[in-house]
This record gives structure tokens, sequence and C-alpha cells, in this order.
């Protein structure tokens, strides 16, 4: 059994090493030629069919003397500068992982619980539980297969898959009250951006790791777009835990033509390790 399952100690250091992740600039990204036309269905909408990669930089090198350092706003002091930068100053990934300014905005009623789950994230997170990311934590689909009356996500994370019906239809009366991950979700065109909007979640996911906990009031929006061989997932999220919507940030992807399958399958979750935490830290 010890083969056939995915202990979370194998979730947690595949999620540490995409935490290390840097994000790359947008040019980094393999962006399409301006010449690349846009794949476009019968229909003459986007074709959003493919297999999307990409979306990260290089991991955290050492140097000689196995220091890593770390730059941050809180400290912007640059190797070489009379100001000492940050080395090996915090074992805790969280804290680099708070650099992104881009936060959701909670109303004071709620920010006790967030800074409480927060703290103690390790033993909170529903992630590390094998709970399900839901959405908008699962990020931007690695595959996407597009019919006339259908759009199919797939996800390498716990072997994920959405269908979102993209017919015309309004949100189904039953499963839109349902209380799920990944909500009922209905798409429509605007132009040539893909809007996916998704209702009835479980308040038991999360929106990102930190603790930004959500109702089960909330409401998804997806867009998507495609240029050429460039893909962009953006979602914004309304809640009434909320003092004001969250845009969150773009993904952006390119199409790997040589490749249709994910290649990875994700094993079964089994928690292993909770019992054994001791520290808040986070690897």
């Amino acid at each position: 059994m010890g083969q056939g399952i995915r202990t979370k100690g194998t979730v947690v250091a595949a999620v540490v090493a995409a935490l290390w992740l840097m994000p790359a600039p947008a040019a980094q990204l393999g962006a399409a030629p301006e010449d690349m036309p846009t794949p476009r269905t019968a229909d003459g909408k986007p074709d959003l069919t493919g297999l999307w990669s990409g979306g990260g930089g290089g991991n955290l090198e050492a140097d000689a003397e196995g220091n890593i350092t770390v730059l941050s706003r809180g400290r912007p002091c640059h190797p070489g500068q009379e100001c000492a930068p940050a080395v090996n100053f915090e074992r805790d990934s969280g804290v680099r992982q708070r650099m992104d300014p881009n936060l959701p905005i909670y109303k004071p009623e709620y920010w006790e619980q967030v800074q409480f789950l927060d703290v103690n994230g390790n033993l909170q997170d529903p992630h590390g539980k094998c709970y399900p990311d839901g959405l908008p934590r699962i990020g931007a689909p690695n595959k996407i297969v597009q019919t006339d009356t259908e759009l199919i996500f797939l996800y390498a994370n716990k072997n994920t898959f959405r269908v979102i019906p993209i017919d015309g239809r309004e949100h189904h009366p039953v499963r839109s009250q349902d209380l799920t991950y990944y909500g009922d979700s209905v798409g429509t065109w605007e132009g040539d951006t893909m809007v996916i909007d998704s209702v009835g979640f479980t308040d038991w996911s999360w929106l990102e790791w930190p603790g930004y906990l959500h109702s089960n009031n909330m409401r998804v929006v997806e867009r998507i777009t495609r240029e050429g061989n460039t893909f962009t997932w953006q979602a914004t999220v309304y809640d009434d835990y909320l003092a004001e919507p969250w845009v969150m940030n773009p993904v952006r992807r390119t199409l790997n033509p040589d490749q249709t399958e994910l290649l990875t399958e994700d094993l079964p979750c089994e928690d292993r390790d909770l019992a054994n935490m001791h520290t808040r830290e986070r690897g």
C-alpha cells in the first residue's frame, strides 16, 4: 500500500517546491509571435483546446557556501549594496509567499479569524487534510477540451476535472444550491473572452493557503482568453466576507503542441503527517 498511496508528506514536498518558484516575466512565458493567428472554431470563437504549461520560473539556488538570499519588498537590499540582504533569515516559506501585495481585503469582523488561520495554517489547511483545493485555489486548468456545448477542464492536481456548459443555459436549479468545492459553473462568450460564472460552494475550502476563508455564498468569475499560443486565466472572487471583490493575479501559460496528455497520475492522498506537526512553520 505504501507505493500505491501518495502521503501528505509527498504533497507537502511538491507544494513547497512549487511555492519557491519565482514568477516569470510575461516576456519569458513563450508568448505567441505577432503573426501567429488564434485558432478558431467553426462558429468563429477562439479554440481553447490544448495542454497549457508554464507560468513559473527557476528554483532558488544556494551560493557556494550553501546560503540562500531572499529579496523582499520589506528588505529591498541586493547583494553588493551597503545594506545587508536577508540571508537564511526565515525557514518558514510563508514569509516569502506573503510578499505578493495583491491580497483579499476582509471585512473587520472576519480579520481575527483570518489571522488565526494564517498562524495555524499547517494544521488548519484543508489541503493538508487531503480535501480538494476547490475554486479558485486550484488555479488555471492544465488541459482544456472544447466542444460546441461545453468546456472540459483537466487539472494535474488530484486528477480533478470540471465540465462547464457553454450552450447558453442558466445555472442548474439544484446543483447551484449545493455546497461543493468547485461549484456549479456556466460559461458564456464576451467577445473573444470566455467568462465562467460559478456558484454553490462549500465554505470548507480556502481561497489561498494563508487562511483566506470564504462563505458558502461565494461567487467566482473566471475569464479566459487565448491569443496565438498564449493562454490567460484570471479569477475574481465575490463574497460576503470580503470588503471588495478580489481580482486575483492573472496566470499566463503557453500551448504545448508536442503533448496532448497529462503524463503524471496523481496518486490518492492519505494524511500521515498532521499527528506529527509540532511547529507552525510551513516547509
